[in-house]
């Protein structure tokens, strides 16, 4: 495929999820996770353990159980204002995306599982159209698809462990233009890569209404090779660029307990490793004297931990209702902050419901409420493209059906 790279391109893909999970992270990939704010480890047991737990796909119905999601996603347009001048300040595009899933888990075959999970868990999009912050991100996109295979087998009955490999698929598209700032300077780039990664898991069941499960996945480098298309004042170059960009590795921890026969609540605290993300280092051939995307952009983000709960309550033998609540706590250090990533803590709300229709066939729906807190920087760097002033209004709703089949 064509690919088009260039530095803000490369970037979107490890910064364009503004208004999600720590960073660019996308938790919520289920009807079971949306409603439980991502607390869906432990206790997860429809065919999205494939992706969630692969361990706990030994203790499921001895069947093949099948799963389709859709998420529709709205991004609200965050507020930025200036401390220098009202002249810099703007606001974001809203944005709206549907995000569909697929899981899948076999019988058992000879004490083994098999799964499989098609997710799109990073990415998303930020589109600034007021003068000064287009000059930095007026358009910055990401689609992903990540493919992966898992297996898991159990021992005595109560410890399960699974493993499986991982093939993301990210899709990059940028656009930046200086012009109303008096700099013909701009960038309109598309690419593409495709690298692999792997992940695993463990469950315990010390007792039967007793789950504690960890999980891993692993990090993942992304290389680069491709062309990049620049407009530097007013001259017009296509050079070679490679760059190395890191996915970062995320480990999670995760207790759900059966409090009553119709009750299980599940506590999960996960981390995501961003000092991986170090600094945007772009080799360009050949190289043009002061050219102004050539020097390393420092980043050195920070690991980030998120807190969720999530609660499912029997209804009846039909139906359950899930509720959940989380924190995410953001990676962008003041000192490293940009317009296409202008990320802050978060808080987490969600209700969801699962319906029983007969023995072979569930129905489920469930919404997400992702808020932003404001945040003040003051960025003192020698580019000029950098913000100082408030970040406000972000948010993100969450919105995911889905049908779970077994035959």
């Amino acid at each position: 495929m064509k690919k088009v790279i260039s530095v803000l391109a490369l970037t979107s893909i490890l910064a364009a999820g503004s208004a999600m999970a720590s960073g660019y992270r996308i938790p919520e990939q289920s009807v079971d996770s949306t409603a439980k704010a991502g607390a869906n480890i432990a206790s997860s047991t429809r065919a999205d353990a494939a992706y969630y737990n692969p361990a706990n796909m030994s203790w499921m119905a001895d069947s093949w159980n099948t799963q389709l999601d859709a998420t529709y996603i709205h991004l609200t347009s965050i507020s930025y204002e200036d401390s220098r001048s009202a002249l810099f300040d703007g606001e974001s595009e809203t944005e709206n995306f549907l995000v569909p899933t697929a899981f899948m888990v076999s019988p058992s075959l000879g004490g083994a599982r098999i799964g499989l999970a098609v997710v799109a868990p990073y990415g998303l999009s930020k589109q600034w159209k007021d003068r000064y912050p287009r000059a930095a991100a007026e358009e910055f996109s990401l689609t992903t698809i990540e493919v992966n295979p898992t297996v898991s087998y159990s021992f005595a009955k109560m410890v399960s462990v699974a493993a499986g490999a991982r093939m993301l698929y990210a899709d990059a598209t940028v656009k930046s233009d200086a012009a109303g700032l008096g700099k013909p300077l701009s960038r309109e780039m598309e690419g593409d890569t495709v690298e692999w990664g792997w992940n695993a898991a463990v469950s315990v069941k010390p007792i039967d209404k007793l789950n504690v499960s960890a999980t891993y996945r692993s990090k993942i480098d992304m290389e680069f090779e491709d062309k990049a298309k620049l407009n530097l004042l007013g001259k017009k170059v296509t050079l070679d660029a490679d760059v190395s960009l890191p996915a970062p590795a995320v480990f999670a921890l995760s207790v759900a307990y059966d409090v009553l026969p119709n009750l299980n609540i599940e506590l999960t605290w996960d981390r995501t490793f961003w000092s991986e993300y170090e600094d945007l280092d772009f080799n360009f051939s050949p190289a043009i004297p002061g050219n102004p995307f050539e020097p390393a952009i420092v980043k050195n983000w920070d690991d980030a931990d998120g807190f969720r709960i999530g609660l499912t309550y029997g209804v009846t033998k039909t139906l359950d209702l899930m509720a959940g609540f989380g924190y995410d706590q953001n990676p962008v250090p003041d000192e490293n902050i940009q317009f296409e990533l202008p990320d802050s803590d978060a808080w987490l709300y969600s209700l969801g419901a699962q319906y029983k229709i007969n023995d072979k066939m569930d129905i489920g729906v469930a919404m997400l409420y992702d808020y932003k807190e404001s945040r003040k920087v003051n960025v003192t760097r020698a580019e000029s493209i950098y913000p100082k002033g408030e970040f406000t209004d972000a948010a993100a709703i969450l919105v995911s059906v889905g049908l779970n089949y077994r035959f």
